[in-house]
């Protein structure tokens, strides 16, 4: 199948989380024997309106993304590809509009990724395509309402979610660096301080933290912890590729997700899938609850103080280095179902 994928932001040292799944998702595909072409801003710091990476081909629609000259120049560009099916971002909401001129004349399929409102969007021009795909996949329920929110009808919602790899998985070796992990880029909605609260109700009990991520909310988390007399017992670990998250979380315990806004918990995911239990606090912008509804070694929690009680609790549960109750979200069964929400547009029938 020729795929066509339209991102206007793909720049992988300054890709958003939305990019990042554009740019996983068309890797993921071409590993599968597709041809996969992404439609962008040039991001390589070089001449030339091609650059070929990870099995994708990349090409230039203009040298700056701006959305304007974006959108008037893609449907040149994309009609010279000819895809089978056009899988777009959602913003800039103007590309999208593009993109659906060409698949109306090449009689393919338009499927829009909505991941989330860009900021530099308006409203209304949401309101304005959330009629044009014929599917609309996204990450989590969460990011379905607010999809909904502007129009797109509920039976056109694909759930999408972020795959993870349980081959890499069971292949991890296992460190006992930590009990409690919490993982996440450490930005204005990480919420640490939450999870240190909780551990500060824990100080007679024995254990050990670690805190993977960075960003501008680190060095709160770090003087939070000291001020709260944990920080010998909390290990602020910085970034740290999969390769080195994954034996933390087949020999944590628990991993604690407070953060306040996430449109899909993958760092959750990937720890639950280590066998790891869950212990997330609700929280209204966030589709972690989502991954242990009926209890698939998680629980939720509203406060601090419960979260400190449910780590207590999950001392009494054996340790696990993998669990194969997410299976769903393995990235062939995750690829599959994009195949299938392609197939499906294609001959017209949506995907239920």
């Amino acid at each position: 199948m020729e795929v066509a994928f339209v991102g206007m932001r793909t720049d992988p040292p300054f890709a958003a989380e939305a990019t990042a799944r554009l740019r996983r998702t068309a890797e993921g595909l071409a590993a599968r024997g597709h041809d996969v072409t992404v439609l962008c801003a040039r991001w390589w710091g070089f001449d030339g309106t091609v650059w070929e990476d990870g099995g994708v081909t990349y090409r230039a629609v203009c040298d700056r993304a701006t959305a304007g000259t974006f959108a008037a120049r893609l449907p040149v560009h994309l009609a010279r590809v000819n895809p089978d099916v056009v899988h777009a971002a959602v913003s800039p909401p103007a590309a999208v509009a593009s993109a659906r001129v060409v698949t109306t004349a090449l009689r393919v399929p338009l499927i829009v990724d909505w991941w989330a409102d860009h900021p530099a969007d308006r409203p209304e021009a949401y309101r304005r395509i959330a009629r044009l795909p014929a599917t609309v996949t996204v990450p989590s329920r969460l990011a379905a309402i607010d999809a909904r929110e502007h129009g797109v009808a509920k039976e056109r919602v694909t759930v999408a979610p972020e795959p993870l790899n349980y081959r890499r998985v069971r292949a991890a070796p296992v460190s006992k660096r930590a009990d409690v992990v919490y993982a996440r880029r450490l930005d204005a909605d990480a919420n640490v301080e939450s999870l240190l609260l909780a551990l500060a109700e824990l100080r007679d009990l024995s254990w050990r933290a670690a805190v993977v991520g960075d960003g501008p909310a680190r060095p709160a988390a770090e003087k939070a912890a000291a001020d709260l007399r944990i920080g010998d017992r909390v290990d602020f670990l910085g970034d740290l590729p999969l390769a080195d998250l994954l034996p933390v979380l087949r020999g944590a315990h628990v991993f604690a997700q407070t953060a306040t806004s996430e449109r899909f918990a993958s760092e959750l995911c990937w720890a639950l899938a280590c066998g790891c239990v869950g212990v997330v606090e609700y929280q209204a912008d966030s589709a972690a609850h989502e991954l242990i509804e009926g209890d698939r070694s998680g629980v939720s929690v509203t406060s601090p103080q419960e979260l400190a009680d449910e780590i207590a609790t999950a001392a009494e549960r054996d340790r696990r280095l993998v669990n194969d109750s997410f299976a769903e979200f393995d990235r062939p069964a995750v690829l599959r179902r994009l195949e299938d929400c392609y197939r499906a547009a294609a001959e017209g029938r949506g995907l239920r």
